[in-house]
Order: C-alpha cells, then sequence, then structure tokens
C-alpha cells in the first residue's frame, strides 16, 4: 500500500498495489526404503535413499500434463552396489543418479508395482498407494512389493549364502517409471545397501515410500 501525496505532501488517496506471487518456492523430494520379514518382522534394511532429479522431473511434468507417462510402474533389484574385498570388507558404490539413462550397476530382477497394470498379478501386495492429510504440504506415494516364497525363479534353497555376489544377494534397489513400455523406463530412484539374500525359506516385503513435498519462502541467493 502506499499514499499518493499532493503538493503540499497531504496524502489524498490510498492507492493498493497488486500483491506479487510468492516464486520463491520449490519441490522436494525424498525416499525411504523399508526391507523386512513380514512373517518375522525382522528388519533387514530401513534407510533414504538417493532421486535421480532429472528423471523425476521429467516423470512428474508427464504425470502431471496427462501424457500416460512418467508413473512409477516397476521396482527393480541388482547385485552390483558392493564389493567384497579378501579381508571381508564391504565397499559401497554410489547410486546413480545422474544421467537419463542411468540403471541399477547390474540389475537381475524386476517386478511390476503398477497395481492398474494387467501385467501385475498380484495387485494387493505389489501396489501404489497415495497418502494425503488434509492441510499437509506433502504427499507421500507408498510402494509395497513382496517377494513371495518362489520368486524369483531359480533362487536358493536357504538364506545362507557365503557369496555375496550370487545373483539374488540383493544390495541395490530402483524405482523405475513408464515411458512408453516395459523395455522403455527411467530410473527415478536408486540405493545401495548391505548385500541381502532372497531365498526359498522365506519372503522378503519392501516398503518403499516417495514424499514429494512443496516448499516456501526458499532463497533465490
Amino acid at each position: 500500500m502506499e499514499y499518493k501525496k499532493n503538493h503540499n505532501t497531504m496524502p489524498e488517496k490510498l492507492i493498493s498495489k497488486p500483491q506479487q506471487p510468492n516464486e520463491n518456492n520449490g519441490i522436494l523430494v525424498q525416499g525411504h526404503i523399508k526391507i523386512f520379514d513380514p512373517n518375522t518382522k525382522e528388519v533387514l534394511v530401513d534407510k533414504r535413499n538417493a532421486i535421480h532429479y532429472e528423471n523425476f522431473s521429467e516423470s512428474l511434468g508427464q504425470s502431471m500434463a496427462n501424457k500416460d507417462l512418467g508413473y512409477i510402474y516397476s521396482m527393480s533389484f541388482g547385485n552390483g552396489g558392493s564389493s567384497v574385498d579378501p579381508s571381508g570388507v564391504i565397499t559401497y558404490l554410489p547410486p546413480n543418479i545422474t544421467g537419463q539413462n542411468a540403471d541399477l550397476y547390474n540389475l537381475t530382477y524386476s517386478k511390476v508395482v503398477d497395481d492398474t497394470s494387467t501385467v501385475n498379478t498380484d495387485t494387493s501386495r505389489n501396489k501404489l498407494t497415495v497418502l494425503h492429510t488434509t492441510g499437509k504440504v506433502y504427499t507421500d506415494i507408498l510402494v509395497s512389493c513382496l517377494l513371495d516364497y518362489g520368486e524369483p525363479g531359480g533362487q536358493q534353497a536357504f538364506d545362507n549364502s557365503t557369496s555375496l555376489n550370487s545373483e539374488y544377494v540383493f544390495d541395490e534397489l530402483g524405482l523405475k517409471s513408464w515411458q512408453g513400455s516395459a523395455s522403455d523406463l527411467n530410473l527415478i530412484t536408486h540405493v545401495i545397501f548391505h548385500p541381502v539374500q532372497k531365498s526359498l525359506n522365506r519372503q522378503i516385503q519392501i516398503d518403499y515410500t516417495v514424499r514429494i513435498q512443496t516448499l516456501t519462502n526458499l532463497s533465490t541467493t
């Protein structure tokens, strides 16, 4: 608001200025992964993940523009995220979060979690759930995935492998978004963790939470 003054410097009229929009806003994306045995409740992995911001931003734009692209489609598992030296020390590689063609280091298994897909044969346990509380500035996408007793095919009978390089001793995981076909997917998150073996004698449940939060009053400097 400002006063318009006459030649006697007395205010003669109150003039309203249009309120400027707050353009210093942004979006923060965070992810958290919990891997556990749904029967014993043993937690195997509980940690944050890394976001591939370029691919995520494109997927978000595609989804908002209703292009039938960009939505979370599958969860991918691999065994190339770590290495073990002769003394048993584990070295973890950094997550792959740059370049549109980024992928897991060594993908060995993938499962569809899009519960609207006809390829998903168990939509009650492999699904996407949107969680939002009125008044909050964030929304969570809970990605649920169950590796049942019989999957993946070819796994060992018991979780006692002495090799951390076995095909289904997982140490990396990522979510991928749909880009037009099951062979055209973009990596949007990637997490590296200590090796976890999937074997015939147990189920493994993955609860992967992706939080999308709007931010206000960000500094532009």
